[in-house]
């Protein structure tokens, strides 16, 4: 990395719930850590993290004085249950964002990827220091987006229309998937998993279903890194 940091991952598969075991960090890799990134509702696997996982994340990251990056791009796309964030839980233990930052976008929210707009929100020492990153590092953005981003924010009747649209599409998917290639419908964010290792693999299935039905999909073993085993989380057996 730029700056000499390592970077280091977290498998994420069935074994694990599709969440990083928290659990199985090495004590000396957290005494070193600057950053953990988590996202929730995670992305890919569509899996959403409890109040006690955040609230175990969040007790390690001020333990071992870190900062905890919470993407929580796809909270407002869910199938039942709203998920849990990170602010909810700072409130819980103590109304502090020490040590926390979370990050939301309208591009998940509002269906609009093309603004590149969201905010990020938390540890008041860390935002101050954020501020002086996007000031020196960070491209302005234009008074046109500012605008129809404050417009978006502000409005909630798009958001639920835009909800509703997701639960009829995972309706149907539901309809014709349900029983087969181990479908199982997630509990945020908009991507679908399946198994497909009878069809070949990921890269037969997605080269199949471009040729035959002009439906593009992508291996889900291109979505992760292999670990230093050669498993790759992604991969077929791995799947959600």
């Amino acid at each position: 990395m730029i700056s000499g940091a390592d970077a280091i991952t977290m498998p994420a598969t069935r074994e694990t719930g599709f969440l990083p075991d928290l659990d199985a960090l090495d004590p000396a890799t957290l005494a070193r850590a600057a950053i953990m990134y988590l996202c929730s509702p995670t992305n890919p696997q569509g899996t959403v993290a409890s109040a006690a996982y955040l609230e175990q994340a969040i007790q390690l990251a001020r333990h071992h004085d870190f900062i905890l990056a919470l993407d929580e791009c796809y909270s407002e796309i869910y199938s039942e249950t709203p998920p849990t964030g990170g602010a909810e839980i700072c409130q819980k233990i103590g109304g502090r964002m020490k040590n926390v930052l979370v990050f939301h976008s309208l591009s998940k929210r509002s269906s609009e990827p093309g603004l590149r707009s969201g905010f990020v929100a938390g540890d008041p020492d860390l935002i101050q220091r954020f501020k002086l990153l996007r000031n020196f590092g960070g491209a302005t953005m234009p008074m046109p987006v500012m605008a129809a981003s404050s417009a978006l924010w502000r409005d909630e009747s798009h958001v639920e229309v835009n909800h509703a649209l997701y639960r009829q599409k995972f309706d149907f998917a539901d309809e014709l998937l349900l029983g087969h290639f181990a479908y199982k419908r997630p509990a945020g964010g908009f991507f679908l998993w399946l198994d497909v290792a009878a069809q070949g693999g990921g890269e037969e299935a997605a080269k199949k279903l471009w040729a035959k039905a002009g439906l593009r999909v992508l291996p889900g073993a291109y979505l992760s890194r292999p670990e230093p085993d050669g498993s790759n989380p992604g991969s077929d057996k791995n799947c959600p």
